[in-house]
Formats: structure tokens, C-alpha cells, sequence
């Protein structure tokens, strides 16, 4: 007979536990690209499910460090607003700290289509990878 009342107790004790808000890269929704004002996901974030020809519009222009790609697309990130400059990118499921030159560096978006220059020379001649 006491099982009874002690799991009530128990289940109202978790029922009144709040809800503890992602940290990180784990803030990043399934689907969407973000990119985040800090290292290792910390920061300020953004999250972008479309091309974005001026990340000014959205508070990050030359000011992100660490990304994570959670869609299956391509994103090429762009040295100056409106796709212009040099690119690099990041591959699908990709995640993780920009090299140090492209920290605080990218101004525009592009979900897949066509790369721009390289922003770094690569011996294979493909796109700059834009982790390190």
C-alpha cells in the first residue's frame, strides 16, 4: 500500500522540475543553418533556413566564429553581402569553429547552387572548407 502514495510524490517532483534551456550548438534547430557570435557555439545566434545576401539584416555580418550546418545543403558563406568576394564552405551535418582567418569575416549566405572564389588555396582546387 505505500508504493502507491510514493509514486504519486515522485511523479509530482518531476512534473515541477523546469525545463532546461539548450546551450550551445544544441540551441541550432533540425533543418536549419546557424551560426553563432562565439566559439564552440557560444554567443549570439543566428538561424537561417534560406539564402541570406546580408547578414547585417540579421545582426551577424563579420561577426561569426563557429557554425553548425543541420540541413543536407551546401552553405557557401561569402566575404561581402550579396554573395561577392571570396567563399568557403560548409559540408552538410557540418559543425565546428571557423579557421581563424574566417572568424569574424563572413557577410552573406548561399544554401548550395554555385561557389564563388576561393577564400583560401586549396591543393585539390576545391572549395575552402570553412573549419579548422
Amino acid at each position: 500500500m505505500l508504493a502507491l502514495p510514493v509514486a504519486a510524490v515522485a511523479l509530482t517532483a518531476l512534473a515541477g522540475a523546469p525545463a532546461q534551456a539548450a546551450t550551445g550548438y544544441d540551441r541550432c534547430h533540425a533543418g536549419s543553418y546557424c551560426m553563432f557570435s562565439g566559439l564552440d557555439g557560444t554567443g549570439d545566434m543566428i538561424e537561417i533556413k534560406s539564402d541570406t545576401p546580408d547578414l547585417a539584416a540579421l545582426g551577424m555580418a563579420g561577426r561569426a566564429k563557429s557554425d553548425w550546418n543541420r540541413t543536407a545543403s551546401y552553405i557557401h558563406l561569402y566575404s561581402e553581402s550579396g554573395y561577392g568576394g571570396c567563399s568557403a564552405v560548409t559540408s552538410p551535418w557540418g559543425k565546428g569553429n571557423f579557421y581563424t582567418p574566417f572568424r569574424d569575416f563572413f557577410h552573406s549566405v548561399r544554401f548550395d547552387g554555385a561557389n564563388g572564389p576561393s577564400c583560401l588555396t586549396t591543393f585539390t582546387g576545391s572549395p575552402a572548407d570553412s573549419h579548422g
